[in-house]
């Protein structure tokens, strides 16, 4: 008898665990519906972990960029968040190559953002860049069309705790608490719902 309820128990569980990440996704699209959020999107794939040594910001020769799937995949990401509603209000982009031409495939342009930038190599910068669009998202009011920040892992990982994957679109509202802008995760759309 206990097995048996050892089994069901992990079955429930299994089932509790299969849905939940559907309705985070039906959350997230009726926040992208409604508008008053912002929408983290980690650039789409670009093969590799790091930049190499002799990475520069102004030479794209120099950094990771979007792979063909990639850019493929930045297309139908544009693509999808439209059919399910999204109408974009300021689009902003890290200066990263890979985050621009995410950025500029999936939603046809965008204006360059310091604060997006990574700082896997500089985490002294992390605290003032992370509060810096805590501040930005914290002046998005209810209704307003989403804000769209495309980025990088760390950055969207400082600001959530999530560990996004490529291409995957977190979407957070903004909190306000004993005066501190803060945010509150809605939920997140992960790369194969957003290219079905």
């Amino acid at each position: 008898m206990r097995i048996a309820t050892t089994r069901y128990l992990f079955i429930l569980l299994a089932g509790i665990t299969l849905h939940a990440s559907p309705a985070r996704a039906d959350a997230a699209t009726e926040a992208i519906r409604k508008g008053g959020v912002a929408l983290l999107i980690r650039h789409a794939t670009a093969p590799g972990n790091f930049d190499p040594e002799n990475f520069k910001l102004d030479d794209c020769s120099t950094q990771r960029n979007l792979s063909d799937a990639g850019r493929d995949e930045a297309r139908r990401i544009g693509a999808h968040l439209k059919t399910l509603g999204l109408k974009p209000g300021e689009v902003l982009t890290s200066q990263w190559c890979r985050c621009r031409d995410t950025a500029t495939l999936a939603f046809g342009a965008a204006r360059d953002w310091p604060a997006l930038n990574s700082f896997i190599r500089d985490r002294d910068s992390a605290p003032r860049q992370t509060a810096e669009v805590l501040a930005r998202i914290g002046r998005i009011k209810p209704g307003e069309k989403p804000l769209v920040l495309i980025t990088h892992q760390v950055v969207v990982t400082g600001l959530t705790g999530i560990y996004p994957q490529s291409g995957e679109v977190v979407v957070v509202a903004p909190t306000r608490e004993a005066g501190k802008s803060g945010l509150k995760v809605i939920g997140s759309i992960k790369p194969p719902e957003a290219l079905r």
